[in-house]
């Protein structure tokens, strides 16, 4: 690993969780906090996203560079979307009786971040062959 691909996930994790804090914050204030709205419209947007960039990876270029894989899959998306916190925050509500709400959150989660990656992926491809 080079210092160019450090400084590339360095850059790329800044940026994505400062995006993170931002959006999951947001969707907190509007929606609520009793139950982690932000951090599943976080995970479900970035699995889209991952999905997106994995379609343009298929098209060779910059997108396959590992340049752009550093930067924005492993740094800026790993940054943004977050296991752990939906980890915690499942327990959280498992810890405080919200049993529903919790398998809610693990199911929610699970299902919607592996529909929007293949939505994602799907979405770019299409754009890919009918732009050709």
């Amino acid at each position: 690993m080079s210092l160019e691909a450090c400084v590339l996930v360095m850059a790329g994790g800044f940026v994505g969780g400062i995006v993170r804090f931002l959006l999951s914050g947001f969707v907190g204030r509007r929606i609520g906090e009793t139950f982690p709205w932000g951090t599943l419209v976080v995970n479900v947007t970035g699995a889209f996203v991952i999905g997106a960039f994995a379609g343009l990876g298929q098209s060779g270029g910059f997108f396959s560079s590992e340049m752009f894989r550093d930067f924005m899959v492993v740094g800026l998306l790993g940054g943004y979307t977050t296991v752990s916190s939906f980890a915690l925050q499942s327990l959280n509500l498992t810890l405080g009786g919200q049993h529903r709400q919790a398998l809610f959150n693990i199911a929610a989660s699970a299902i919607f971040c592996v529909i929007a990656v293949g939505a994602g992926f799907a979405v770019v491809v299409s754009l890919l062959e009918h732009g050709q």
